[in-house]
């Protein structure tokens, strides 16, 4: 079954290529949830030759790899119109400046070439794409695998999504939970936290960055101040390098640092990060937990839940106008503020864990203009609300 589901980035791509005025296709997002998958995809149905290359390799080529490969697909126009697609583009260096150069000859030439590029790091790709290519690219976002996709493709049910996280290469292994989890640490952690950060970023005590994921890792859904990070790791240095340090796992799509959200400003600079992970299956398989154990502990469970709407908030509505934010004053809490221009969404998470305290009220007398949302008991039923798309739910 799951062979045979599309995910919609293939029609949104091919409909994107067929466009005028032609543009650079960028697909970013996340390793192993099928962004090559998706331009392989779109290769097999396009109408004449097509040239794949992938640049993740070590040592990171130069700017004339791209030359190269753009040069083969040159050779290829006299066929008809060619789709060249480079994987991993953020790690040749200088790539932003190479295809600008290619791309820009080809359009004075009038060449029929159409181009995807492919990236897991969205802070180096973005970067190049808008100090180089600007007016040149449109964005293609492939996230995680959402409940939605993961219950079409698969069959499964909200627990197993909550839990497996979606990776679709693991789901074979979910049966031999020790060696899906094994996949998840080593293919998956290990690699993108060596690949896309600490072999793309100026990273002084790598030591400290996996210190900083594992910790990360016991508090999903949780605020946590940068001063208790400091208490618990070894030689954390400041509180500056801790942020930095999130921000770059951030850009790899492994957890993010939620600020609080304050009047006037939709990010509280210096306040206490909420941790959210991308994906649930990070923070599954860290833990010594099986499913039954996990859905067992309300508590524990309710924080499971609580990741996973932010993992379907933060996959979702990335970029402009969307803002994703959490609030808290004193006892009360809102779980996540979602801005999107002029409009406020407060939503409040019900998922039965003992001892939150509703903030819903408090944060609406504060900002009247906003939206409350409760999603679970007495609300938002939880499978609809995760098979639903939040660029429809949150439209100001």
């Amino acid at each position: 079954m799951g062979n045979a589901f599309e995910r919609e980035l293939v029609r949104i791509l091919l409909g994107r290529l067929a466009a005028l005025p032609p543009l650079l296709q960028i697909i970013i997002g996340p390793r192993q949830v099928g962004k090559t998958t998706a331009a392989r995809a779109v290769a097999s149905r396009w109408m004449g030759p097509t040239h794949y290359a992938a640049a993740d390799v070590s040592p990171p080529p130069g700017p004339e790899w791209i030359d190269t490969h753009w040069q083969s697909a040159r050779r290829s126009c006299a066929s008809g119109p060619t789709l060249l697609v480079l994987d991993e583009v953020q790690k040749v260096r200088g790539w932003s400046e190479a295809v600008k150069a290619n791309w820009d000859e080809d359009r004075a030439r009038d060449r029929p070439i159409r181009v995807v590029l492919i990236g897991s790091s969205a802070l180096l790709l973005s970067k190049g794409a808008t100090e180089s290519l600007a007016g040149r690219f449109f964005l293609n976002r492939c996230s995680h695998w959402s409940f939605r996709e993961c219950r079409d493709a698969f069959g499964w049910d909200l627990d197993q999504w909550v839990f497996f996280g979606g990776y679709p290469g693991a789901i074979p292994m979910i049966g031999r939970e020790e060696d899906w989890r094994a996949y998840i640490t080593d293919s998956l952690i290990e690699t993108v936290i060596a690949r896309d950060v600490l072999a793309a970023h100026p990273i002084a005590k790598p030591a400290l960055l996996r210190q900083l994921f594992g910790l990360a890792a016991r508090f999903p859904a949780q605020m946590i101040s940068y001063s208790k990070m400091l208490g618990q790791l070894r030689d954390a240095g400041n509180t500056t390098t801790l942020a930095h340090y999130l921000r770059f796992l951030e850009t790899a799509f492994l957890v993010s640092g939620l600020e609080r959200f304050s009047a006037g400003h939709a990010r509280s600079r210096g306040s206490s990060p909420k941790l959210v992970f991308w994906n649930n299956a990070l923070i599954s398989a860290l833990g010594l937990r099986s499913l039954e154990q996990t859905r067992a502990e309300p508590a524990l469970w309710g924080r499971w839940i609580e990741n996973a709407v932010g993992v379907h908030l933060l996959n979702h509505l990335q970029g402009l106008p969307f803002e994703i934010t959490y609030w808290r004053h004193r006892n009360h809490e809102v779980d996540y503020v979602v801005r999107a221009g002029d409009a406020l969404w407060a939503i409040e998470v019900k998922s039965g864990r003992p001892g939150a305290v509703s903030g819903l009220a408090t944060f609406r007398r504060e900002y009247p203009h906003a939206r409350a949302m409760v999603v679970g008991s007495g609300g938002w039923a939880l499978e609809q609300f995760f098979a639903e798309d939040p660029r429809t739910v949150f439209r100001g």
